[in-house]
């Protein structure tokens, strides 16, 4: 696995008890998303660029006798189906504690949408509970936990612009994307990932056809220039057929002057990549007077700042 392993922040320096804290559960847009086609498990084998965008979720950790899960949105399940719940069990059963937590989700991002909200809280989830049991626990020791809850968890415990493969859970930090002009508009719509995986009617390949046809997508990935590059997401054909009125997002953004503009993950979320703020700013206003559509005016957040945010250390 690619990237600096380091340290949860200060644990060793909490007294008892620890304080209530607070920390922000930053969403994902995918600069470009390819499926090479399926593995012998069931899965897909694909490749994509992850990137952090300021849009996030807040999440507030206190200690308590058992794990407990509210939320500010009444609609996302707080019971044992959530992923924070889940990361909180799969952390207690890898470090043996039995401690647990007041865990308060303030819900931002939406969901589902295909910005990763539910992978960003979990990978969150672990590096907070490290925090507020003490656990000293570098990424590698937290990454097969990570990749167990979801295959976009492991890229939450790296931020920043990576590339993520075979599953999605390989994860190479590469060149820093850096651009402060972006929205991300996602209409009231639910796309399942299921069936979009489906809708592809992806081919089953052999691990070396797959091997090939993944490396290509990253030589081309780690080259290219994101402002003008075309982004590619595979699931765009099948998305937009079942779905116009992303099609429809996505034609909006292009033609209020966006650069580029592409879905993300399996949508419904689409973004687009403007050249100033002015621009954005102008198709920000435009974009408020289409009622069933949440649009943000975001801008990245490289590795630096993600784990600054975090309170991560190397």
């Amino acid at each position: 696995m690619a990237g600096t392993p380091f340290y949860i922040c200060g644990t060793e320096n909490y007294s008892k008890p620890v304080q209530p804290f607070t920390l922000p559960s930053f969403a994902k847009i995918n600069l470009g998303l390819r499926v090479a086609g399926k593995r012998d498990d069931g899965f897909h084998d694909l490749f994509t660029v992850f990137q952090t965008v300021t849009l996030a979720d807040r999440i507030t950790f206190e200690e308590a006798d058992e794990i407990v899960l509210s939320c500010s949105d009444p609609r996302v399940p707080v019971d044992g189906s959530n992923l924070i719940v889940k990361a909180a069990e799969a952390l207690q059963g890898r470090f043996g504690t039995e401690k647990g937590a007041k865990v308060f989700l303030e819900k931002n991002i939406p969901s589902p949408g295909g910005l990763g909200g539910g992978s960003s809280n979990a990978a969150v989830a672990l590096l907070g509970l490290c925090r507020l049991w003490e656990i000293k626990a570098d990424v590698e020791k937290l990454l097969p936990i990570a990749g167990q809850l979801g295959s976009d968890v492991p890229y939450f415990l790296y931020g920043g612009t990576a590339t993520g493969m075979g599953r999605g859970t390989e994860i190479e930090p590469i060149d820093e994307f850096e651009c402060d002009s972006l929205v991300i508009v996602t209409p009231d719509i639910s796309v399942s990932t299921r069936d979009a995986f489906a809708g592809l009617g992806a081919a089953s390949l052999t691990k070396d056809e797959s091997n090939r046809i993944l490396l290509n997508y990253r030589f081309e990935a780690v080259n290219a220039d994101f402002r003008t590059a075309e982004l590619v997401n595979d699931f765009e054909k099948t998305v937009f057929a079942a779905y116009p009125e992303i099609t429809a997002v996505k034609q909006k953004l292009l033609e209020l002057g966006a650069r580029t503009a592409s879905l993300s993950g399996s949508g419904a979320s689409v973004f687009g990549i403007f050249d100033k703020q002015e621009t954005r700013q102008t198709a920000m206003k435009a974009l408020g007077n289409v009622s069933n559509w949440r649009s943000f005016a975001v801008a990245t957040v490289s590795r630096d700042q993600y784990r600054g945010a975090l309170g991560w250390v190397p």
